[in-house]
């Protein structure tokens, strides 16, 4: 017995035709090339992240993660400053700001 081929319903989760590792991107809200390997590996939220989260929000996440860290003065060394970043990290993509705000405009398309 073999399987009817074609349709690609039958293809692995996660791969597009292109080899390319594909996830439902929590921010954007639809299908996207995903990150090629788990952030923080070894902290579940670095696991949640690898499969819910585009490279481009990631990149999106990079920057507003280096805002903060110039805001509030973040020195990484610390546990404080890591903790404060990774639940910043969460709520980012998980929390209240997993949405883009409606008059979102991406870096460099500005005034």
């Amino acid at each position: 017995m073999g399987s009817a081929g074609g349709s690609g319903a039958n293809q692995s989760p996660g791969t597009n035709p292109a080899g390319k590792r594909m996830v439902f991107c929590v921010k954007f809200q639809r299908e996207m090339e995903g990150l090629d390997e788990v952030p923080f590996d070894g902290h579940p939220l670095g696991k949640k992240i690898y499969e819910n989260v585009s490279k481009q929000a990631w990149g999106m996440w990079v920057e507003h993660m280096k805002m903060l860290m110039n805001e509030y003065r973040l020195n990484l060394g610390t546990q404080q400053s890591q903790e404060f970043l990774i639940e910043q990290m969460d709520k980012y993509f998980f929390g209240e700001g997993a949405a883009l705000p409606a008059d979102f405009v991406p870096p460099g398309a500005g005034h």
